[in-house]
């Protein structure tokens, strides 16, 4: 039987550690100034895929999950970073870029999963 998991182990979030990096200048930005300046950083590093149009919808709908989050607070069109969020935010993403580029960012095997006693106790039921 073959198993599929609806998601993948993907990279690092580029977009969002550039929105945070950007936002952490205490600045007030509107989303249209933002995104050109995440963008043109992105692009000097080399890490700018898929076209200008797709990281727009990318970049905004990181931009909602951070407000959501609040890591990033949302004024009238305005996003500003919150300083203690934002700090706690880059420090995670640090971390979980050094786990992945030491490659042991990975899930449990699928062995261990299906040889646990919990997931015994299902297949019996």
């Amino acid at each position: 039987m073959k198993l599929k998991y609806g998601f993948s182990l993907r990279g690092p979030d580029r977009i969002a550690e550039e929105l945070a990096t950007v936002l952490s200048k205490k600045a007030s930005y509107e989303f249209k100034a933002l995104f050109l300046i995440v963008y043109a950083n992105l692009r000097s590093r080399n890490a700018a895929h898929g076209g200008e149009e797709m990281m727009r919808l990318r970049a905004y709908e990181k931009l909602q999950s951070l407000v959501h989050a609040g890591i990033v607070t949302k004024t009238g069109k305005e996003y500003t970073g919150v300083t203690a969020a934002l700090v706690t935010f880059m420090a995670t993403a640090a971390e979980l870029n050094a786990r992945f580029a030491a490659g042991t960012l990975a899930r449990r095997a699928l062995a261990s999963i299906v040889s646990s006693p919990a997931a015994s106790t299902v297949e019996e039921s």
